[in-house]
């Protein structure tokens, strides 16, 4: 195999020497540079016969396994496996057979190596720590080394964080991430173009470290209230979260990101209070953080019972609970006066979140307000408490013949709930049982059918739903004598104006001791020229009711009671009327056509009567010739197809034509009558012979 080898490349040679430029004495070699082991074989070429020899550094070369003849005119030097031995300077001389001598020189390299051992290519340092990354490089004769990054040289200054050391060590100092990447260690033969390089990885590690955004988090829990806990990781290799906390791991409720950093909890409840650890982990180490969920609930207030009834003299207690968190105040606040109930204290006063009233009174009746209030919000529910109405306070009597009217300035106290109605009571002697009856409270508070003349004792109570409340004092008073009613009273919020219609009600107040007959009603347009218009009621009447008024009139209306003993006074309300509605036109297109036509007609009419009875000519006139075979002025003129209307030459018609041609004929006499200025008629006036020929004439038409 290797004679073959030998064999191939002494060829070459003996190509490269025909191809080369004509020389005395040439030596050709593949190469210069030769690794140690590798073979070399140089040829040493003549341009004639002679004896050729082979030097080293000066001394010859007589090893016949190194030298041999190729021809007369060429030598070669075979080298099996070079060694560093065999780098010098080689040198082929000829003596040609003429005696002249001439010689070829070529310098022989041989180098061992780069190589770099048993250097490893991967490095991890931690973050902060002195980073050391060896070159370890072999090779004969010398050999330089030089890092690469990023194709920049690394500096061999020391004052620098990252250089080169002596030793071909690269040396980071305090590692930092941007550190981390890929680095070359290029190792070449001294003064030679041979180079080998080989790539260091550097890889930086960081621990774990959890910041956290923050490491308390408040919440008031509710079906709506979501909240998140944020756990920021920083560390090389990425870190491994996990979360430990206080309530088992719900899915429904518990939530991740991608990387579970973020941890979200639905619908807060209180059971999530507590302490939640997030830990980040890598090949490094670990590190943790808590975050303290506070988790607020909202107050809320329970009260027993919401409403309440009790009697004026009882002791009525409410009691009041209150929950949140954190655990809210209690407070009970009289909705009636707007001030807080202090504890312990007074007849209306709070016991252990209790309220209590003794011997209620009417004023006591309203509405309590249990409050709950902390930092988390505030809640209340209101209690209400009814009790009877107190008595009436500022109370007059009226008294009338039959009757005895109440007046109350100011209503009592209710109670806590609406006075429905009063109870009124009368007696003549302490000795009698109260005779009573219940008023609605819109109504007027009279005592009615009691004798004239006579004392009585009244009183006054309010009702409400709890029950009657205390009366009043007695109050004595002496009925009048019988007289007049007193006048109707008009309820004039109640009026109803309909088109040209109004509806008024009215009620009795007093009926002067004897029963009424009826009621008197009169009305009438409020105008000079008007008069009173009377209507007649039946005594259980109640209201006014008047038809077919004229619109946009204003009227005068009079009520009057009457009795036995005469006619009340005339209670008085003015009212008005207004405008008859806008309903739009009933006029049509049409209606409108027909008026114009039978205006435009009557024109006609009258323009040939006016031509008829003066100058014996027109349509009429036509007709009753027709008619009558009568001659008449003009009418010849017509038949030839010319004629004159008013003293105006008319052309074009006969007396045969159709009655649309006479209309024309009209038309157009009106026209030409409309236009002259001075409005007469070039025509003579009839005579009165003729103005009596015409009439008689007119009359047989007519017939």
């Amino acid at each position: 195999m290797k004679k073959s080898i030998s064999l191939w490349t002494t060829a070459s040679l003996l190509v490269i020497i025909s191809c080369s430029s004509d020389a005395k004495l040439d030596i050709i070699t593949t190469k210069q540079d030769i690794q140690m082991g590798e073979e070399v074989l140089m040829l040493c070429k003549a341009s004639g016969e002679g004896e050729i020899t082979w030097h080293k550094d000066g001394e010859e070369i007589d090893d016949e396994d190194k030298v041999s003849k190729v021809d007369e005119t060429s030598s070669k030097l075979h080298i099996t496996k070079a060694t560093l031995k065999d780098a010098g300077k080689y040198v082929c001389k000829c003596e040609f057979e003429s005696g002249h001598t001439d010689e070829a020189q070529t310098q022989l390299f041989i180098y061992d190596g780069p190589s770099f051992g048993s250097t490893a290519s991967y490095h991890e340092f931690l973050e902060g720590t002195d980073g050391v990354v060896p070159c370890l490089v072999s090779g004969q004769p010398a050999v330089d080394v030089v890092w690469l990054r990023d194709k920049q040289e690394v500096s061999r200054n020391s004052e620098r964080r990252v250089w080169q050391q002596k030793d071909n060590t690269l040396f980071i100092g305090q590692v930092k991430r941007e550190d981390a990447g890929t680095y070359m260690c290029q190792a070449q033969i001294r003064g030679r173009l041979i180079f080998l390089s080989l790539s260091v990885s550097v890889v930086i590690n960081a621990p774990p470290k959890v910041h956290l955004k923050e490491d308390v988090k408040k919440v008031l829990a509710g079906p709506e209230a979501n909240v998140s806990l944020l756990c920021l990781v920083d560390g090389l290799p990425k870190p491994n979260i996990t979360w430990t906390m206080p309530v088992p791991s719900d899915p429904s409720r518990h939530q991740f990101n991608s990387d579970r950093s973020e941890f979200s909890i639905l619908s807060v409840t209180r059971e999530d209070y507590g302490e939640y650890v997030c830990t980040a982990k890598n090949k490094i180490g670990e590190s943790a953080a808590t975050i303290k969920l506070h988790v607020f609930e909202a107050p809320e207030v329970f009260v027993s019972p919401e409403q309440q009834r009790a009697s004026v003299g009882d002791r009525v207690s409410v009691s009041c609970n209150v929950s949140g968190h954190p655990n809210p105040e209690l407070h009970w606040l009289n909705k009636i006066n707007g001030q807080p109930i202090v504890q312990d204290s007074g007849r209306v006063h709070v016991v252990e979140g209790v309220l209590m009233i003794d011997d209620i009174v009417p004023s006591d009746g309203g509405l309590y307000s249990c409050m709950a209030v902390s930092s988390s919000g505030n809640a209340s529910r209101d209690v209400a408490i009814h009790t009877q109405p107190g008595p009436p306070l500022y109370l007059s009597v009226i008294p009338g013949p039959t009757s005895v009217l109440f007046n109350l300035k100011t209503l009592p106290f209710n109670g806590g709930t609406l006075i429905t109605s009063f109870v009124l009571q009368w007696r003549q002697s302490p000795n009698e049982q109260w005779k009573e009856r219940t008023v609605p409270v819109s109504d007027a508070l009279a005592i009615t059918s009691l004798k004239p003349y006579t004392k009585y004792t009244v009183r006054l109570a309010a009702l409400n739903a709890v029950g009657v409340g205390e009366f009043s004092e007695g109050n004595n008073v002496r009925t009048q004598g019988i007289r007049e009613p007193d006048s109707p009273i008009l309820s004039t919020n109640q009026i109803k104006i309909e088109d040209n219609s109004f509806f008024i009600p009215f009620k009795q107040s007093d009926d002067g001791g004897s029963p009424l007959l009826n009621f008197s009603v009169r009305y009438k347009q409020d105008t000079e020229a008007a008069e009173w218009k009377e209507i007649q009621l039946s005594k259980n009447a109640d209201s006014v009711f008047l038809q077919n008024l004229s619109f946009g009139s204003d009227y005068d209306l009079e009520v009057m009671a009457v009795n036995a003993n005469g006619s009340s006074l005339p209670s008085r309300f003015n009212f008005t009327i207004a405008e008859r509605p806008n309903k739009g036109s009933s006029m049509t297109k049409g209606s409108i056509v027909g008026i114009v036509l039978v205006i435009f007609l009557v024109v006609f009419l009258v323009v040939d009567a006016t031509c008829c009875y003066r100058n014996h000519c027109g349509f009429l006139m036509t007709i009753a010739v027709k008619i009558f075979g009568q001659k008449v002025p003009g009418l010849k003129m017509l038949e030839e197809g010319d004629a004159t209307f008013n003293g105006v030459k008319l052309k074009g018609i006969t007396s045969r034509g159709s009655s649309h041609q006479l209309a024309q004929l009209a038309l157009q006499a009106s026209k030409e009558l409309g236009q002259r200025k001075d409005g007469t008629c070039d025509k003579a006036p009839l005579t009165k012979n003729e103005k009596k020929q015409a009439g008689r004439e007119l009359s047989n038409a007519d017939a």
